[in-house]
């Protein structure tokens, strides 16, 4: 049975690309959601194996937040968190929280590859609550250097 990803976004077009990599590329079971206020009623229903949470910072923290709840309640705490976003001075500023609480962070754009390498990582070691090995944020990259995996600056 393929493991199922939850992927957040506000963009349509971003939810199908993400679908088209995970589910398409990958063979991931692939749930698409925008932000609703009943989001954690969904992800305590569906019980994902992983979450992707593509946040938009400034005046709206709503993806944020979402992350917080997720960890503070005991039924979502464990479920592995991605969290992909584009606003690279505001997802610095917080990386070294993010990964102390097992939080793994991708930056936009990304390469697809690292993607999936990320995913595999996460869906292997961030269920468990182990830390993932900072060895698959120094592999070899298409040359990228937009995308951090799990590594403090």
């Amino acid at each position: 049975m393929a493991k199922l990803i939850m992927v957040i976004n506000d963009t349509q077009e971003i939810l199908e690309l993400f679908k088209e990599i995970l589910h398409g590329e990958a063979g991931y079971e692939v749930i698409l959601f925008s932000y609703e206020p009943q989001m954690m009623e969904q992800v305590k229903k569906i019980k994902p194996d992983l979450i992707i949470s593509d946040h938009v910072f400034g005046e709206e923290k709503i993806g944020w937040q979402f992350v917080q709840r997720l960890k503070m309640d005991r039924a979502t705490a464990d479920i592995p968190i991605i969290v992909c976003s584009g606003a690279l001075k505001e997802l610095r500023e917080i990386e070294g929280y993010l990964v102390a609480k097992n939080i793994a962070v991708l930056y936009k754009p990304f390469d697809v590859d690292e993607l999936l390498t990320l995913v595999e990582a996460k869906m292997s070691y961030g269920g468990t609550g182990a830390p993932l090995d900072n060895s698959l944020a120094d592999s070899p990259s298409s040359g990228e250097d937009d995308l951090h995996l799990n590594r403090n600056e």
